[in-house]
């Protein structure tokens, strides 16, 4: 039975196109993987911390050195990282802002990449832990940028395949609907985005 692990970060419910491209993404999962299970960690309500000095020192501090102090630093971390080894797929809700992704979203990446945990340095270099997932992100953009004259204002597509692949995450696809700000195609954005899922 596949675990599924469904990643929200926008703060518009039920409104985001991001979430209901990333639901409709999860529907054909489940359509492909009977009996498929879903676990949802919503960002816009459960937001986790930006990094503070107490954080960074609780990851470089050795478990059994952790002072209580420390232990409830890590915390969010070490439940973030735990949803993430249980899964088997990772579905990524992205709406696209200021060329980027929420910040709610930057935060959670910034807990679960963690040296000696989701990543190591070896004598070849990096090596990515957390191994045989499939990741799908769920991108919502007003404009166009997976091609054309913006495509090279698109930093949330690449930033997360580089982040996601440097702690293993390999193999990531990616589905849009874009143009949702454009006056003669955002009525079909949404539609269109759906219309490209394919699973695999």
């Amino acid at each position: 039975m596949k675990k599924i692990l469904h990643i929200i970060s926008s703060p518009r419910g039920e409104a985001s196109m991001s979430i209901k491209l990333g639901k409709a993404i999860i529907e054909q999962i489940q359509d492909s993987y009977p009996g498929a299970t879903v676990r949802e960690r919503n960002l816009a309500k459960q937001q986790f911390p930006h990094l503070e000095e107490a954080h960074i020192a609780a990851f470089f501090t050795p478990a059994e050195n952790r002072s209580e102090q420390s232990v409830i630093a890590i915390r969010h971390s070490d439940e973030a990282i735990a949803e993430i080894q249980d899964a088997d797929i990772i579905v990524i809700d992205v709406p696209f802002y200021n060329f980027g992704v929420p910040s709610t979203l930057k935060a959670w990446i910034d807990h679960i990449a963690r040296a000696g945990v989701t990543f190591k340095y070896g004598a070849n270099g990096p090596e990515g832990l957390i191994t045989g997932k499939k990741i799908y992100l769920a991108i919502a953009s007003g404009g166009i940028y997976s091609d054309g004259p913006m495509q090279a204002y698109d930093f949330a597509a690449p930033y997360l395949k580089s982040v996601l692949g440097f702690m293993g995450m390999t193999d990531v696809s990616i589905f849009r609907a874009e143009g949702a700000s454009i006056p003669v195609i955002q009525d079909t954005a949404l539609e269109k985005g759906i219309a490209s899922i394919l699973i695999d």
